[in-house]
């Protein structure tokens, strides 16, 4: 049982039964969900066995963290008004040339929306590449459903398109499931152990603030990354969109999750000035520091990982100062007025968000695997490790995003820092 799950069916009077709670209908957000009341409980005989129990409560667990440009319809694929294509990121990032994915897999796990193969097709005859190959994985009856542009059609076509932009000859392998805790784990270890299409990277633009989730979650979700990392998968999770609060009005200091994961690479955002093939300056993307900001700071939940323990990590913001993971890990170009060109269900326009960042990610990632014959796996030790000092990020030195401010080194607002692709890959090895 790779995936280390048991799956089970029956009424909700068994349910109740076999767990010891309450099942109702509850509401949430204006909609409706089953939901439970009381503690969960088990057979004392498999306490010690049974790490979470999802699937009771169906209620949406995370957001796409996308951004649109304001008034951006029809803007065209060109630098000289402040947006990109990801072939013009990729170059002002420094990724390697030569290099198309060719025999790699990119994973992206998608809890709502869908693409149309016509957009796709449409999209990459304009920016002169082949059309990527994208194929529709089904997780507990989800599905490609695109049926609305400004929803999570947008997350779904910003992800294929950054993604096969800069790997254009990997398969790219698009996990649709549920928006709940249940289909979303699912998806990650249904993806990490795809004996068909072998994703050697999986890229997660959805999450939700840390204190949202329970604690099983993180946990099963914790223990999924942990996985993928043992099997040498990269799994590249945005950072949120909504500054150091994570859309929690609660006065405090939030990081999001599965971001906050200490196997997850977590993705922060910028805003990124370009002249040509140069870039101009980078900051941290803070256009607003509760709805238009990245995503960082300091886990309540996960302590530091060994990888962090010397990289400057400060104590939580939060009263008490817990000493805990710090996310983001790595950053790129996501602020919307600097955003990506895309095409969603027919319409051109710019996206931003730290989701791009989590494609951006994993498609330079595909072509490292590429260039060295075997993946590069969980990468975190190695950028806090012998990666540090080798001039493979712009590190980011100004800007904050609410309560944690950006300076020399690794910070928790944009991590190292962006991309120097080419310089990464000579570091790994390549």
């Amino acid at each position: 049982m790779p995936r280390r799950s048991v799956f089970l069916s029956g009424t909700a009077a068994d349910f109740e039964a076999a767990f010891g709670t309450t099942i109702e209908q509850m509401e949430h957000d204006g909609g409706t969900y089953r939901g439970r009341t009381g503690a969960l409980t088990v057979p004392a005989e498999l306490a010690d066995l049974v790490e979470g129990v999802f699937g009771i409560d169906n209620r949406p667990v995370a957001k796409p963290h996308f951004q649109r440009q304001k008034s951006a319809a029809g803007v065209q694929p060109h630098a000289s008004n402040g947006t990109f294509t990801p072939p013009q990121l990729a170059k002002l990032y420094n990724f390697p040339a030569g290099l198309d994915g060719t025999g790699q897999c990119i994973g992206i796990i998608e809890l709502g929306g869908g693409y149309r193969t016509a957009d796709i097709k449409a999209y990459f005859q304009k920016l002169g590449l082949p059309v990527p190959h994208v194929k529709t994985v089904r997780v507990d009856g989800g599905n490609n459903s695109p049926d609305n542009p400004d929803g999570a059609d947008g997350e779904v076509m910003l992800d294929i398109e950054v993604a096969a932009a800069i790997a254009p000859k990997a398969v790219i392998a698009v996990y649709f499931a549920p928006n709940t805790d249940k289909g979303f784990l699912d998806a990650i270890t249904l993806a990490t152990h795809d004996k068909t299409n072998k994703p050697s990277v999986i890229s997660i633009s959805w999450g939700s603030a840390e204190s949202l989730w329970s604690a099983q979650a993180k946990t099963s979700f914790d223990q999924a990354l942990q996985t993928a990392a043992a099997l040498g998968v990269t799994v590249c999770c945005a950072s949120g969109d909504s500054g150091s609060a994570d859309s929690v009005a609660d006065g405090k200091s939030h990081v999001d999750f599965p971001a906050s994961s200490p196997f997850a690479l977590g993705c922060g955002g910028t805003k990124l000035v370009a002249s040509g093939t140069s870039i101009t300056s980078e900051t941290v993307w803070n256009e607003n520091p509760t709805s238009s900001a990245t995503g960082g700071g300091v886990s309540d939940f996960f302590p530091v990982p060994a990888y962090q323990a010397n990289a400057g990590v400060p104590v939580s913001a939060n009263p008490g100062g817990h000493k805990g993971r710090g996310v983001p890990d790595v950053a790129g170009d996501a602020d919307p007025n600097t955003g990506y060109f895309v095409r969603v269900d027919g319409q051109e326009s710019v996206i931003g968000g730290t989701s791009a960042v989590a494609p951006l990610w994993a498609g330079l990632i595909a072509l490292m695997n590429q260039k060295l014959g075997h993946p590069v796996g969980f990468l975190n030790p190695l950028l806090y490790g012998s990666v540090v000092g080798t001039g493979s990020f712009h590190d980011i030195t100004s800007g904050n995003n609410g309560k944690y401010t950006a300076k020399p080194g690794w910070d928790p607002c944009t991590g190292w820092g962006s991309p120097n692709g080419a310089k990464l890959l000579q570091v790994l090895g390549g």
